[in-house]
């Protein structure tokens, strides 16, 4: 068997939280893509998939031979600081038994045992995935997103029945992503790949999306899921349209006979005055009316009762499927003025071997310009000498416009602090009703201002973040971005999208996500 089948599979967190309840799901011999919000439980149904965490009851078959690729490229399990690209692979012995039959002094026993076809292998794994390192090469020397690819290359290589590959193209630059995604074309297997990098979601053959009531799967790549959606969301429109409708019909309908019985008192009342019936039959006749107007009265409550509650299950399924949207405050940037003038400039942690160097360009008006570069060419360094973290080796940096740096860990929210503490920090010039209001059209509202960074989710501290760099009471003109989508689920990268589209500033982003930036409108791109 080379695919997994998931029955009655449940599972809580250390917490006591339910995390997944009688989910069952299989995933076959294609490329299924995972995806859900951050807290759904992408990565833990990895671990219960690969058996390294244990289910609380249901059952999961696997196939014989699974490889895992973890998110972070540091969790390379039992290999120390000396391994080498070999010991990755499980090679050591076999290379140094070819060795020895290269100096002659391989034993009968080595010769007869030998793989002579090892080497072209090994190297033929490493080149597909853009790596041209010997295997002797540590670890320790490759980057991040090098040691990530070395990783699904052995993984490739043990030629496992199934792979578990946790966010594959995070923090690869886009020749990396780009190699990342032709090895898993070629991929014949079983592979479950949990990631919000629509490039590579586009690769696959099917969806899976967890979310808090299960998991839903789609035969389909990204596209074809994201239309299924889409067009799940137009139905829940029209079924909001409808119950509301319905709702304003019953009103309508509880209103016409409240009308008709004061039309049938009033009249009774008349032919009481005049004394042309006698007060037997207007007696009868009133009770009759009264019994069937409590009746109509009983049935409009229940209709009434019944419309409602499918108005705010209609609305509940829209703020479900619908994605946020922001209320972005006008920075009001002229299209002519300069907003950054970079020249000359050169930086190096080492005085010796400069990162880069006679670097010169402009900004002006609203631009969106996107900083390009291989991994450690220093797209974020730049981004710090412009924000003056950094100083320069040489060169000038002229920043002419009020500006925010948003990294990756947004680093300029701190754990501890409320939401309100945070805007509160960083723009102590403004008024509480100001603040408060500004959280309120980023979507923090009452009780929500109130709660801790630490405790939101990924897109939310984005959005808090942004609420405290757009909506400052001196308006940020300039967005120095490195890399905001990272570790933001697919909602949260488009709700990041749609709130960077109705901004009026000046936009400067490092960015490996080129769906990303080709949303938010990029219009030039600087090389380093």
């Amino acid at each position: 068997m080379s695919t997994f089948s998931v029955a009655g599979l449940s599972w809580h967190t250390p917490g006591g939280d339910p995390l997944f309840t009688n989910l069952t799901l299989s995933f076959g011999r294609q490329r299924t893509g995972l995806v859900g919000r951050n807290g759904t439980g992408k990565t833990t149904l990895l671990r219960l998939l690969a058996g390294t965490l244990t289910p609380d009851a249901g059952a999961i078959q696997r196939p014989p031979s699974i490889g895992v690729l973890h998110q972070n490229p540091e969790m390379i399990p039992e290999l120390d600081p000396a391994a080498t690209i070999a010991d990755l692979f499980g090679v050591t012995d076999q290379l140094a038994l070819l060795e020895r039959a290269e100096r002659g002094v391989a034993t009968a026993e080595d010769l007869a045992i030998a793989d002579w076809t090892l080497e072209a292998r090994l190297h033929a794994a490493l080149h597909r995935l853009g790596l041209h390192h010997a295997p002797e090469t540590l670890l320790a020397t490759l980057s991040g997103g090098q040691r990530t690819r070395a990783n699904l290359a052995a993984l490739m290589f043990a030629d496992h029945d199934a792979l578990l590959l946790d966010e594959p193209t995070n923090h690869l630059d886009q020749e990396g992503r780009q190699h990342v995604v032709q090895a898993l074309r070629d991929w014949q297997g079983c592979a479950v790949v949990a990631s919000h990098d629509r490039t590579l979601l586009g690769e696959m053959d099917a969806i899976v999306e967890l979310t808090s009531l299960g998991a839903e799967s789609y035969g389909g790549n990204y596209s074809f899921y994201r239309s299924t959606k889409d067009a799940v969301l137009r139905a829940a429109r029209q079924n909001l349209q409808q119950a509301a409708h319905r709702v304003r019909e019953v009103q309508t309908q509880a209103q016409r006979a409240t009308e008709r019985k004061a039309r049938t008192d009033r009249q009774g009342k008349q032919l009481r005055v005049s004394g042309s019936q006698s007060k037997l039959l207007l007696d009868a006749a009133k009770e009759r009316s009264e019994g069937s107007a409590s009746s109509a009265a009983r049935l409009h409550a229940r209709q009434a009762a019944a419309a409602t509650a499918d108005l705010q299950a209609a609305k509940e399924a829209i703020e479900v499927l619908e994605p946020l949207r922001m209320e972005i405050p006008t920075c009001d940037l002229p299209p002519t003025r300069e907003v950054l003038r970079i020249e000359d400039l050169q930086f190096g942690y080492q005085t010796s071997q400069p990162l880069f160097s006679n670097l010169s360009f402009a900004l002006h008006g609203p631009a969106r310009a996107a900083i390009e570069g291989a991994n450690g060419a220093g797209k974020s360094t730049l981004l710090a000498c412009i924000e003056g973290q950094l100083k320069p080796q040489k060169g000038l940096v002229n920043l002419s416009v009020p500006h925010a740096l948003i990294d990756q860990d947004l680093s300029l929210l701190h754990p501890d602090e409320t939401v309100v503490e945070a805007i509160a920090r960083l723009d102590p010039d403004a008024t509480d009703n100001h603040r408060r209001a500004m959280l309120a059209r980023f979507l923090f509202r009452g009780n929500a201002a109130e709660r801790r960074i630490g405790t939101l989710s990924g897109g939310q501290r984005m959005r808090a973040a942004l609420a405290c760099t757009l909506g400052h009471s001196q308006p940020r003109q300039l967005l120095l971005l490195d890399e905001p989508s990272n570790h933001l689920d697919i909602e949260a990268v488009e709700t990041l999208e749609a709130a960077l589209n109705g901004y009026d500033g000046a936009l400067l982003v490092v960015s490996h996500d080129p769906a990303f930036l080709q949303r938010i409108g990029i219009e030039r791109r600087i090389a380093i």
